[in-house]
């Protein structure tokens, strides 16, 4: 009698009272591939249609990561359809690798029905659910930002100063040329604009009026918000993202360190320190430019435009931009942080958290330049 190789994978059936037991044994590992899936097929093919399955898995020499996974698409595959598949074992690692793996492909595909009035009333109500989810988490997240700033402030050892340094490094000194780059251009653009309008009026001076205080008090500190937001912020997301992939944050909880004072912290800081000093740097890059244009395109001397300059523009111009960069960079570095956090264990969520943080980052900078527009429209600075 030919003997049975103890490592091929076996299904004994039998009926059980109207429930197909199922007796597995054998090496059910991903070298035995081709054999799994016909045993699973047959199994399949004799599960009564309303009934029920046992399988047995306390025969089964070796499971490994692709024998669990097939086990477990079975029993998803069969309750789905109404039929009830239980899995036994009297092995306590059996019934941990089938808790551990789980099955992803077997989600039901979106349909797409046609568009109705419900199915948008559905959408809305799913939009502002995720929103409101969103404040609570972002609200959750500031409290924890507070408390690490706390314990920093209170522990000043707990602060770490060339982390701190080299994220100012990396948000203003490198992001210097580019924010001046953008800016002088705009600034170009602004001026020539300007003057193309003004001209026909006989007002081209004022265009110094116009560049000033426009580039002064909204451009500059938006370019460089909204630049510093698609730069640096998706930095930051993807580096905290990646370190959440590879269970680093874990690593330094397990350590007994916090990730809030860790890396949260320091990138927030310096986010705050640096904004304000490439606004500034904007605002001279912008203004030079339209200064440039004006001669070129205007016929205004420079010394004209830098003596009219000086008597259009007062300090208040000057403090508004710089006043709003603190709290651009806090928003920018805080929707960083948590979209980073957010990332899960594959690729595609570390793009899609990186892009979200990019999105809500410049959504929420808009709107915070149009709170204090009102602000400081109702003080009258």
């Amino acid at each position: 009698m030919p003997s049975v190789d103890a490592a091929e994978p076996q299904a004994i059936l039998r009926d059980d009272h109207g429930t197909l037991a199922v007796a597995l044994a054998g090496s059910w590992s991903a070298d035995r591939a081709p054999r799994l899936e016909k045993l699973v097929a047959e199994i399949v093919g004799r599960i009564p249609d309303s009934g029920r399955a046992r399988l047995d898995l306390s025969d089964v020499s070796r499971l490994d990561t692709l024998g669990a996974y097939i086990l477990n698409r079975l029993k998803s595959r069969q309750e789905r359809e109404g039929r009830a598949v239980e899995i036994v074992s009297r092995r306590r690692e059996h019934e941990i690798l089938l808790s551990e793996v789980h099955v992803h492909d077997e989600d039901e595909p979106s349909r797409h029905d046609h568009v109705s009035m419900i199915g948008l009333l559905a959408n809305i109500g799913e939009a502002v659910v995720r929103f409101g989810r969103d404040m609570v988490g972002g609200a959750m997240f500031l409290g924890e930002v507070i408390v690490g700033s706390a314990a920093v402030v209170l522990g000043p050892r707990k602060f770490r100063g060339p982390s701190l340094v080299n994220q100012i490094e990396l948000i203003a000194f490198n992001g210097a040329p580019i924010i001046m780059l953008i800016s002088f251009l705009v600034g170009c653009i602004v001026s020539q604009q300007g003057i193309f309008q003004l001209q026909q009026f006989g007002a081209t001076a004022f265009v110094v009026n116009l560049t000033g205080i426009l580039v002064l008090r909204e451009l500059s500190v938006l370019l460089t918000s909204i630049m510093i937001a698609g730069r640096s912020g998706s930095a930051f997301t993807a580096e905290i993202g990646s370190m959440k992939m590879r269970e680093e944050i874990d690593a330094l909880r397990v350590m007994g360190l916090d990730p809030i004072e860790v890396l949260v912290v320091p990138r927030i800081l310096a986010l705050i320190i640096s904004l304000p000093i490439l606004t500034f740097i904007s605002s001279m890059a912008g203004l030079t430019g339209a200064g440039l244009v004006a001669w070129l395109y205007g016929g205004i001397g420079l010394d004209t435009f830098l003596a009219r300059l000086q008597s259009v523009i007062t300090w208040k111009h000057f403090a508004v931009g710089l006043i709003k960069a603190p709290f651009m960079a806090f928003v920018i570095g805080l929707i960083a942080s948590i979209e980073g956090l957010a990332v899960k264990g594959s690729a595609e969520s570390l793009g899609r958290q990186v892009t979200a943080s990019v999105v809500k980052a410049i959504f929420m900078v808009i709107v915070v330049d149009g709170l204090f527009a009102i602000f400081f429209a109702s003080i009258e600075f």
